[in-house]
Order: C-alpha cells, then structure tokens, then sequence
C-alpha cells in the first residue's frame, strides 16, 4: 500500500542536511524560544469507532502492520526522548489506542524509565472496563475518555455505532481505578447539537468528572471542513452559560491547551468544579505551544497541522545499533528547531494536512 493512498505526506529523510545552528544537547527548543517537553504519541491509526467528523463510514485503509513501531521500536524511541531531550509528558492516542494489545508494555517501560514522565491516554473508552486496572498497574497516571454526547440516539448517529454503554462504563471504571481526574472530551459536530451541551456539562458535574469541549478542527478524512459550520468556544461558553454561572480559573493556564472557568457551586473531590474549552481555531495558544508528536508508523510532527514530516522509522530499521539514540536525538531537536510560529488555520492559504486525525494522535 502506498504512502499517498494513506494520506501520509513524504517524510524529511533521516540523512537530510540539518540548519547549522540547530541546538545539538539540551531540550527540545525550536526558534521562537519554546521548549516541548509534552510528547504526543499515536500507537495505531485504527479505530473501532466512525465519528462523523473524523472518518468515512467505511473507515480507511490503514497503515500496514509492518509499517508500525513495534513495541521495542517505540520504547527505544520514547526513551530518547525522556532520557536526552527532557520530555516530561507522554500521551498515548491513536486512532484508539486500546486496540494496540502491547500498550500496557510500552506504558510499562515509560513508567520504569529513570526520569519516570507523566503518562496519559486518550481513548474512546470502548474495552475500558477489561483493561484499566493493568493500565493503572503499568503507570497510567491521566485519562481522557471522548463522549460528545450523553443522548443515545445522537450518540450513535454522531460514532455510526451503538455503543454509549460502553463508554459510561469505561468512564467509571477509570474513575474507580483512582485516576483522578477523569476527563472527558468532547467535539460538537453541529450548531443543532448545541441545546444538548449542557445536559453533557451536568453529566460530568454528577459524576465528578471534568469536562473539555473542543472546536472542530479541520483534520477531518473527507477534508469536508468548514469554518462557518464549525460550532466556536465562544457559542459554547454562550450555551454554557444558560444554566450555569462559569467564573473566571484563577488557576495559571501555563501551556495546557485549555481554557477554564469554575462552575460555581459545584465542587468535586479536588475542590472547584471545572470545565475547559480547546479553542484552537478561533483562540490559538500557539506560542504557548510545548508539544512534539510521534505517529505510529514512526514520524514527528512538530505541530498538528505540519505539512511534512521527520521519519525515525528508518533509522530504527537501517542504522547500526549503536548509531540509533545519536540520530534520534539528532533528527529530533532539527524537526523542532523548524516548528512554524503557528498552524496558520485561520490564514487564507491554509492547506489542511493530508494526514487525517486518526493517523496523527489527538
């Protein structure tokens, strides 16, 4: 299967010839002074969901199984980046990543690695229930569980499948786990959607957990995005605000990609009940930006809307051995060094990237 069948834009060359002045010890640093040390890491491109504004209903041609890290390629290439570029945050994301049957391995080898980073996940939540007390037991340290909606029948037209049961119980069982706190993420695909986001904000408050409402990005496979059907953080703060008082989180934001406001009134076990709104499109936070990615097929991607590439697969599989850490590392501080200053998303000659969510890593 071809690269271009798979949406998958031509990689740098791991033998490219890096900027002169490309940091070669320290952090990762790019040229307008950011630093990334949260590490987003796609473990597959399948998905047992078909979200409507992620994927056709058939799916996708995924990646081959031969075209994806291994297991032991993945910690090698994780442990690069904890132990010579100074990453502190690792989260697993696919496609979903709970159809990756070696992830309790891999979260297992992060957790035992020296300068042991924080790790998370971000999941449908589909299968939850059979696998997050070995999650827990290898490190997972922080879950995201994605639900947009609470009501059934929008629920299984919004994924094409039947499955909110499924996702409630893996909501529960995270939270029973003791990962703390549960997280959930949520898109509102459409403007008639929005009447419902409270009931969604009130099911979260109920259960203790914390909700984070997402603007749709244009990463979508049919690239049938568009910017004024896109619901916006200011409508939903807007719907918000119709049966709940929202005040401002005296809490620094720091780099994280959400803005909060308390929900005053409602408290949970941590204190102050909290919801977020990632408005990426209409309220950027690039220059706050502190991440690098990893797909699974084994490629960086500075930003989420990169139009190219950086490949390590092929440093995995050609270098010698003792060569493999060295380029890495190498590959990696050049990849960021050439970080834009941002996705330019609301610019006219934006070109949405060729990659589709699933095969980039929320």
């Amino acid at each position: 299967m071809s690269t271009v069948g798979l949406g998958i834009p031509t990689p740098r060359s791991m033998t490219a010839a890096a900027p002169s002045d490309v940091p070669t010890q320290g952090p990762l640093r790019d040229t307008f002074g950011r630093v990334a040390k949260d590490l987003r890491v796609s473990v597959t491109d399948r998905c047992n969901l078909r979200c409507t504004y992620c994927m056709p209903a058939e799916g996708l041609d995924w990646m081959p199984n031969d075209a994806v890290l291994s297991a032991d390629e993945l910690i090698r290439v994780l442990t690069v980046a904890v132990r010579d570029l100074g990453i502190e945050r690792i989260r697993f994301t696919g496609g979903e990543p709970l159809l990756r049957r070696d992830l309790e391995q891999v979260i297992g080898a992060v957790a035992a690695l020296p300068r042991r980073p924080e790790i998370a996940m971000t999941t449908n939540g589909l299968g939850l229930t059979r696998r997050i007390d070995g999650l827990v037991a290898a490190g997972l340290d922080r879950i995201n569980i994605s639900l947009d909606t609470v009501d059934r029948e929008r629920f299984a037209e919004i994924t094409r499948r039947d499955r909110l049961d499924d996702v409630l119980a893996g909501l529960a069982a995270a939270a029973r786990a003791g990962l703390d706190p549960v997280k959930v993420n949520a898109v509102i695909p459409d403007r008639a959607d929005l009447d419902a986001v409270p009931d969604l904000l009130a099911y979260c408050l109920e259960h203790g957990y914390e909700l984070r409402i997402i603007e749709q990005m244009p990463l979508d496979a049919d690239h049938a995005w568009q910017r004024t059907r896109m619901v916006t953080g200011d409508e939903i703060l807007a719907t918000l605000r119709t049966r709940f008082d929202l005040l401002p989180d005296p809490a620094p934001r720091g780099s994280a990609p959400a803005a909060t406001w308390i929900v005053d009134g409602h408290r949970t076990s941590r204190g102050p009940a909290r919801v977020g709104v990632i408005a990426s499109v209409t309220r950027p936070f690039c220059g706050d930006c502190d991440r690098t990615r990893l797909t699974a097929d084994g490629s960086l991607r500075n930003c989420l809307f990169a139009s190219s590439e950086t490949d390590l697969r092929a440093v995995l599989r050609t270098l010698p051995d003792d060569e493999i850490d060295a380029a890495i590392a190498a590959l990696w501080r050049t990849d960021m060094w050439q970080k834009a200053p941002g996705h330019e998303v609301n610019a006219a000659g934006f070109v949405q990237p060729t990659r589709p969510m699933s095969a980039i890593g929320g």
